[in-house]
């Protein structure tokens, strides 16, 4: 359960440093497109709060994070393929975002885990 709640947190720590980058780089440096930068940096934002409510919900055992949770993985595990193909390719980045997605799948399918969250302890 730790294990879960670290890659968590991790994943919504990440989000919050690519948030405060994308402002940075707003600030500092001059977008192709201004709208696209910002419309960029309010997903991010919105993609932190989300990761950000799901590691809270999983420290409170609510049973509504497990289907999120997959959902966030299954969208890393999407991004994760693009890395490993094309003319940028970078299959570091690949694995960074694969194996962790992975690792919070297989937990949060695990019975002893999946019973934790079963039904909300309100």
């Amino acid at each position: 359960m730790v294990l879960l709640f670290a890659l968590l947190f991790a994943e919504a720590a990440l989000m919050l440093a690519a948030v405060m980058w994308l402002v940075f780089e707003l600030l500092t440096e001059q977008p192709a497109s201004f709208v696209s930068a910002v419309a960029i940096l309010v997903l991010t934002i919105v993609a932190f709060v989300f990761v950000t409510a799901i590691a809270i919900g999983a420290v409170r055992r609510r049973s509504w994070i497990r289907g999120a949770a997959i959902s966030w993985q299954l969208m890393q595990v999407a991004v994760a393929v693009g890395c490993f193909q094309g003319i940028y390719a970078r299959p570091e980045l690949g694995w960074a975002l694969l194996a962790p997605s992975l690792i919070v799948i297989v937990l949060l399918l695990a019975p002893g885990i999946r019973n934790q969250f079963a039904h909300d302890a309100s």
